[in-house]
């Protein structure tokens, strides 16, 4: 009787030993991940561990730069929240990106612009701020999104490895805001050009500031929204019609105002090749500058690839501009933005990828 006292006595006391241990390892070694994303437990879900056994889920440095997302947990329940898989856009890249294209033409710098005050750019009309060096090119565009345009064009810069800056109508950017999205994705600088496009030095706009402000501001807002991120404090009036009061105006709200050194004048051609011609014939006189185009133009949107082609050839280099800091909007024109969607309802909120998918094709 006693020796079967102490044989269970010892078997208890090696049980609670082995207990300790167990206990003692869990609370030293956290759940951790491999590089392949596998967890060194030999649990088969990471996360079910971690929340199983009150532990924090642990990513090594190798493991966080392999991962498509690192979860956070949360100290509350110790649940793990999932990181989006599609961020949020973020202001264009300010640095030069590897091309794996010999034949492109590449992006020869990037340039940050402070725009607090609303400096103006584009020596048509501003002589102060002459950034470029000889053979230098800024690429932009004004009027789009547009559809089977807006992405023309970006293919063509994206096969180049290039990029440029997009002023767009803040109501075409409300119709197709996916092409807005695309073209922030893709590392352009997005900026706005009004609401719709209205001439502001004729009648209503220039004897009625607060009109012409709307028209602004709603155009900054209606971008912003449609980008769905940070957009660039980047503004190109109409017809290239600045008047002063606005100008002044802009100053306040830190937003920069480009003019151009070479318009194009492609919204007046049909033809390709003669958006190529007019680009190269103005740029060999003028030797570098901002060029101005227009992806609404299904012409300019034709021309893109050569005209790309023809820039490399000849020896230009591309110059991307960048702002310092993001533009901020005014809650008071988000909400007129709003307005004009009579549709926009809570039913809607939910992104298009999260409620259609193709199951058979």
């Amino acid at each position: 009787m006693r020796m079967a006292v102490a044989v269970l006595a010892t078997l208890m006391t090696l049980g609670l030993v082995t207990f300790g241990v167990v206990v003692a390892q869990k609370a030293t070694h956290p759940i951790s991940v491999t590089a392949a994303g596998a967890p060194v437990s030999s649990s088969q879900n990471t996360v079910a561990a971690a929340e199983a056994e009150n532990a924090p889920l642990h990513l090594t440095e190798e493991t966080k730069a392999a991962a498509p997302f690192v979860p956070t947990v949360v100290a509350q329940n110790n649940k793990t929240a999932v990181a989006p898989a599609n961020p949020a856009p973020t202001l264009a890249p300010k640095s030069v990106a590897a091309c794996n294209n010999p034949d492109a033409l590449g992006l020869s710098r990037v340039i940050e612009i402070d725009t607090t005050g609303g400096p103006a750019f584009g020596t048509e009309h501003f002589k102060q701020y002459d950034f470029l060096r000889d053979k230098e090119v800024a690429l932009t565009f004004d009027d789009g999104p547009w559809p089977g345009n807006t992405p023309m064009v970006l293919k063509a810069l994206q096969d180049n490895c290039t990029k440029a800056t997009f002023f767009e109508i803040g109501e075409h950017a409300t119709w197709r805001p996916d092409l807005a999205k695309q073209l922030a994705a893709a590392g352009m600088t997005i900026g706005s050009h009004t609401w719709s496009h209205k001439d502001l030095a004729k009648n209503p706009y220039a004897k009625d500031i607060e009109q012409a402000k709307q028209e602004i501001e709603m155009g900054v807002s209606a971008v912003h929204m449609a980008v769905g991120g940070p957009t660039a404090p980047f503004f190109r009036f109409p017809d290239l019609q600045q008047p002063r009061d606005l100008m002044l105006y802009l100053g306040t709200r830190n937003i920069a105002i480009f003019s151009t050194d070479i318009d194009t004048f492609d919204f007046k051609l049909r033809r390709p090749e003669d958006v190529v011609k007019s680009a190269m014939t103005k740029l060999a006189k003028n030797g570098k500058g901002i060029l101005l185009m227009h992806d609404f133009q299904h012409a300019t949107a034709e021309a893109m690839p050569e005209l790309l082609r023809q820039l490399k050839a000849g020896g230009y280099k591309i110059v991307h501009m960048v702002p310092k800091e993001p533009v901020t909007t005014l809650a008071e024109y988000d909400d007129m933005v709003r307005a004009r969607d009579k549709y926009s309802i809570s039913n809607n909120a939910r992104s298009e990828s999260s409620i259609i998918k193709t199951i058979s094709e």
